[in-house]
C-alpha cells in the first residue's frame, strides 16, 4: 500500500477513534510565488538570493534560467525530475524584472501555533473550529506535504507539543523515540526549528462524547501567532456584549450553548444532527461543536463527570443579527424534548447583544439578562417552566422594586408541597452576554447534590 493509501485508510480509522487529521498548508517550494519578495516566481535572468543565516530545504520542480544565485550557509535544493538551473545573461532578457534580485522570504516565518497554516481533513460546510482547535490537538494525526518542502517553527518556549502521530517525508511516526531521531537528523533540522519540541501521545480518543483538545496551555502562543498581522490586537466586535468562547482568541457575535452531557452523549451524532436538522434553516450561520473544560464551582471540582462540557458556538454570518439566538433557543427546546435520547443532562445558552447599538434581536436589549429554566423528566411527567429576569445597573434594580410585586415566573402546583426542593438560583451570566438560558434535569441534579 502506498503512502497516500495509508493516509486514506487512517482517515477511515480516524472516525472510529474520534481523532482528526490536520494538514500543514505552507511550503518552501521554489515555484510558490508567495515565497519570493516580488510575490512571483523569479523570471529568466533574475539573480536569486536566499537568507544566508537560515536553514531551508527548497523543492525545485521545473527548469529555471538565472543570472546569479546566493545560497544559504546551510540548506538544500531538492531537484525534481527534469528540474535544474541554467545561466542566463540578464541583459538578454527584457521585462519581468530582468536584472533585478529576487529574495527568498524568511523560511522561519511559519509557526506551528498559527491556526491559519493548518486545515482539517474534512470540514462540512457550515462548521468551523475555535482558534485553539484549528491547531493540532493532542489526539490528532498530523500530515506534512508529501510532495513539497516545508519548514515549521515549534515555538520560542521550551515546551513539548504533543499529537497522536506525525506523517512526514513518507514516514509515519507513532513512537517518541523514532520521532526524536528524525527531528535530530539533518532532514529533521531542515524542516523543524525552535526551542520547542514535538512529542507523541500514544492514547487515542475512544470516548463517543469526544475529548478535550488539550491546547489551553498553548493558547497564548496560538493567539499571538494569529493576531501578529493585526499588531497583536483583536478587531472590535460589531455587536454589543460580544462573547468569547473557550478556545477562541477574540470576541465574536452570536451565541454559545453549553451542554452538560451524560455517558449516552455522542459528539459526532450530535454534530450531524446540528448539520442536517438545524443548520439548513439558518443560512450563513456557522457552528463549532467540541468538548471543552468546564468552569466548575467548589462543589463540583472533585466530580470527574462535571469536568467537561460540550460547547456549541453559533457565529453570526454578517450584519444581520438574531439567527444565532434563534438557533440557540431551538437547541434548548430540542434538548428539553430529546435530552434523554441525546444524553444531554442540562444546557445553558448565552447570546451577544445588538450590532451597532441597535435593539437586541432577542428582545433582551437595554442591559437586561434573562434566564430560562426547563426541568426535564419530572415526576408524573410534569414540566416546570420558570422565567427569571436579572437587571444590570442601579436604575434597572430600582425599576423592579417599584413594581407592584407581580411574580417573574409561575409555580407548578405539583411542587407546592412541604417536601419540595427549593429552586437553585440561575447560574452567573457572562458579563459580556445579554441573555442566558438553560435547563437542568433535576434527577441528575439530585444525584450530584
Amino acid at each position: 500500500m502506498g503512502a497516500l493509501g495509508r493516509v486514506l485508510l487512517g482517515l477511515q480509522l480516524c472516525a472510529l477513534t474520534r481523532a482528526a487529521y490536520k494538514f500543514w498548508v505552507p511550503n518552501t517550494d521554489f515555484e510558490a510565488a508567495n515565497n519570493w519578495s516580488q510575490n512571483r516566481t523569479p523570471c529568466a535572468g533574475t539573480a536569486l538570493e536566499f537568507p544566508a543565516d537560515k536553514m531551508v530545504s527548497v523543492l525545485v520542480r521545473e527548469g529555471h534560467s538565472i543570472s546569479d544565485m546566493l545560497l544559504p550557509l546551510d540548506g538544500e535544493l531538492v531537484l525534481a525530475q527534469g528540474a535544474g538551473f541554467g545561466a542566463r545573461n540578464p541583459s538578454s532578457e527584457l521585462g519581468c524584472g530582468a536584472g533585478t534580485t529576487a529574495l527568498f522570504l524568511d523560511p522561519d516565518r511559519f509557526s506551528w501555533h498559527d491556526p491559519r497554516l493548518w486545515r482539517p481533513a474534512d470540514l462540512a460546510r457550515g462548521l468551523f473550529s475555535v482558534d485553539a482547535e484549528r491547531v493540532p490537538c493532542r489526539h490528532d494525526d498530523v500530515v506534512f506535504p508529501s510532495d513539497g518542502s516545508f519548514r515549521v517553527g515549534l515555538g520560542p518556549g521550551a515546551r513539548t507539543t504533543r499529537v497522536h502521530s506525525v506523517w512526514a517525508l513518507g514516514q509515519t511516526f507513532t513512537r517518541d523515540e523514532d520521532l526524536a531521531a528524525f527531528l535530530a537528523s539533518r532532514a529533521g533540522r531542515l524542516r523543524f526549528h525552535g526551542r520547542g519540541t514535538l512529542g507523541l501521545s500514544p492514547e487515542v480518543c475512544a470516548d463517543p462524547s469526544g475529548c478535550v483538545c488539550g491546547n489551553a496551555e498553548a493558547q497564548p502562543w496560538i493567539c499571538a501567532a494569529l493576531l501578529q498581522p493585526l499588531g497583536g490586537r483583536c478587531p472590535t466586535a460589531s455587536c454589543q456584549d460580544a462573547l468569547r468562547p473557550e478556545g477562541q482568541c477574540c470576541d465574536l457575535c452570536g451565541a454559545v450553548v453549553s451542554l452538560t452531557h451524560g455517558p449516552a452523549f455522542d459528539l459526532e451524532r450530535y454534530r450531524s444532527r446540528l448539520l442536517h436538522t438545524f443548520l439548513p434553516q439558518y443560512e450563513g450561520l456557522q457552528v463549532a461543536v467540541s468538548k471543552v473544560p468546564r468552569s466548575t464551582g467548589p462543589r463540583e471540582a472533585a466530580a470527574a463527570e462535571t469536568a467537561t462540557e460540550i460547547q456549541v458556538v453559533l457565529l453570526e454570518p454578517g450584519p444581520e443579527t438574531g439567527g444565532a439566538g434563534r438557533l440557540a433557543r431551538a437547541l434548548l427546546a430540542d434538548a428539553a424534548e430529546h435530552g434523554e435520547a441525546l444524553g444531554v443532562l442540562a444546557a445553558v445558552a448565552r447570546e451577544s447583544g445588538a450590532r451597532g447599538g441597535g435593539g437586541s434581536a432577542a428582545g433582551l436589549g437595554g442591559g437586561v439578562a434573562a434566564a430560562l429554566l426547563l426541568f426535564l423528566a419530572l415526576p408524573a411527567g410534569a414540566l416546570l417552566l420558570c422565567r427569571v429576569r436579572r437587571l444590570r445597573g442601579r436604575r434597572h434594580d430600582e425599576a423592579v422594586q417599584a413594581r407592584d410585586g407581580a411574580p417573574l415566573g409561575f409555580h407548578n402546583p405539583v411542587f407546592d408541597v412541604a417536601s419540595s426542593a427549593e429552586l437553585t438560583p440561575t447560574p452567573q451570566a457572562d458579563a459580556r452576554s445579554t441573555s442566558l438560558s438553560y435547563f437542568v434535569n433535576p434527577l441528575f441534579a439530585e444525584a450530584e447534590a
